[in-house]
């Protein structure tokens, strides 16, 4: 039976404590679902206000997503001002264009004007100009230039996810005027963990960090706290480059520069994570041929659409393999033995290409594999392979030869094993450094490829050896 509450209740103690969300495992409890969806079901405002203002941002955008779709509109439309509109930001991306698009303007710019300005420009491009125009439209001036202006710079760069909301006080303050500024400023980040020191005109001049400010006596030039030379990103730089400073550097904030070296921003490590994150599910969704905007609230045309022309470009590489096979049509009627045992051949390069590409792709990602290191890395992997073959040719060929009973097939599945892991490592790892330099994407199209070589190399070395050891004897 569904647990009910009213207003009262809820007054006295926590919502989240009388009825609370999750199971013991994490997930969420369905009796609280329906009791949601029945609260939006009767327009239960205050019972939905009072749930909503408890919740994190995070738990509030898994509810969002268990809620049926009509549901959703419906909870952002009856808890008003009290809904945290960063929660949008960490549903699907198909969920949330689905709400947005179902809001008002009006009540989607007052949404924004509580959000933290990267996380309002994440909430933004998302949608297509003309909804984006006209909500902005709809916001203070002041405010709508600043969205605009970071709106323009290029997808997935520094300045598209940067805050442009940061403490900035003249180098010629000492420890007092900077902590009474923060003290008596009402429109402070609502986090931050340094200062930035800039000129009249913005110009860079270094950055003070909180703990160096509050260890040092009022009196104390700022001038004497100062690192000028406190690592900083451009506003166009690439979003995964900037993620690669952060962790190289255990960086926790990162401000952002102009090309004239102004202060328009900075970064911090919450939204690096976040960064982090996406080009993780980018990299293992284009191993598997997946869109990288794939979602799971994707409808079943839009999924199949998008996974459909890779799959047509695996087809036409299986007949490829196939094709090899075509070549040795009368050793396979003569000896059956040979057709059952030669996708265990390709199957088992197959592996050993997919590890080694596994492997490739990611470190040329991370930029730990480059032409310094390339030859070294690539003997290593080659190395890898020949070991590796030659103990699951020993292993295979006793197998072969128990199971059919053929003088010479151990021998011939060994050889084959050998050649074809050494191909699969091999081409695990010259094929994505390949794309890499071609400016392919290694992640998209490399799974294909390999596959196709220790298919084509798996069939033809063990049929080929086949044909010359039984041919002789």
């Amino acid at each position: 039976m569904a647990e009910h509450f009213d207003v009262a209740a809820a007054a006295e103690a926590s919502v989240l404590d009388r009825f609370p969300m999750r199971e013991e495992d994490g997930e969420i409890r369905r009796a609280f679902v329906e009791e949601i969806a029945r609260a939006i079901k009767a327009a239960d405002a205050a019972f939905l206000r009072a749930v909503v203002a408890e919740l994190h941002e995070a738990d509030l955008a898994d509810l969002i997503a268990a809620l049926e779709p009509d549901d959703r509109v419906s909870l952002v439309e009856l808890t008003g001002t009290d809904f945290d509109f960063s929660a949008l930001n960490e549903v699907d991306t198909t969920v949330r264009e689905e709400i947005l698009e179902e809001l008002e303007p009006e009540t989607v710019a007052e949404g924004v004007r509580e959000l933290q300005s990267d996380d309002a420009v994440e909430l933004l491009e998302a949608l297509d100009e003309e909804d984006q125009e006209e909500i902005l439209e709809k916001l203070p001036p002041s405010e709508r230039d600043a969205l605009e202006r970071s709106l323009e710079y290029p997808e997935n760069s520094a300045g598209r996810r940067m805050q442009t909301d940061f403490i900035a006080v003249p180098p010629h303050w000492n420890v007092g005027q900077a902590i009474d500024y923060m003290r008596e400023t009402g429109d402070l980040p609502e986090r931050f963990y340094e200062i930035y020191a800039v000129d009249g005109a913005q110009h860079w001049q270094g950055a003070v960090a909180l703990d160096a400010l509050l260890r040092s006596r009022r009196p104390v030039p700022l001038a004497e706290l100062i690192d000028a030379d406190r690592r900083r990103v451009a506003v166009i730089d690439d979003l995964e480059d900037v993620a690669r400073l952060f962790g190289k550097y255990n960086l926790v904030a990162a401000p952002v520069v102009d090309s004239e070296d102004r202060l328009v921003g900075v970064i911090t490590v919450d939204d690096v994570v976040d960064v982090i994150k996406d080009e993780a599910d980018e990299e293992i969704k284009a191993l598997g041929g997946v869109a990288s905007d794939e979602e799971l609230s994707d409808s079943v045309w839009t999924i199949a659409r998008g996974r459909f022309n890779w799959l047509l470009v695996n087809l036409g590489t299986a007949f490829l393999a196939s094709s090899v096979l075509g070549l040795f049509e009368g050793e396979l009627e003569k000896m059956v033995a040979l057709a059952v045992l030669a996708p265990i051949v390709a199957s088992q390069g197959g592996n050993a290409a997919t590890q080694t590409m596994t492997v490739a792709v990611r470190a040329l990602a991370t930029r730990e594999l480059g032409s310094n290191n390339a030859f070294r890395i690539v003997i290593r992997e080659g190395l890898v392979g020949l070991v590796n073959g030659i103990a699951f040719a020993i292993i295979t060929g006793i197998a072969a030869v128990a199971w059919f009973r053929i003088p010479g097939l151990g021998l011939v599945i060994g050889l084959a094993i050998i050649c074809n892991l050494v191909a699969g490592a091999l081409g695990g790892i010259l094929i994505p450094m390949w794309l890499e330099r071609v400016r392919a994407d290694p992640a998209v199209a490399s799974g294909t490829f390999v596959t196709t070589v220790t298919d084509v190399v798996g069939f033809f070395s063990f049929l080929g050896i086949a044909t010359l050891w039984f041919g002789l004897n």
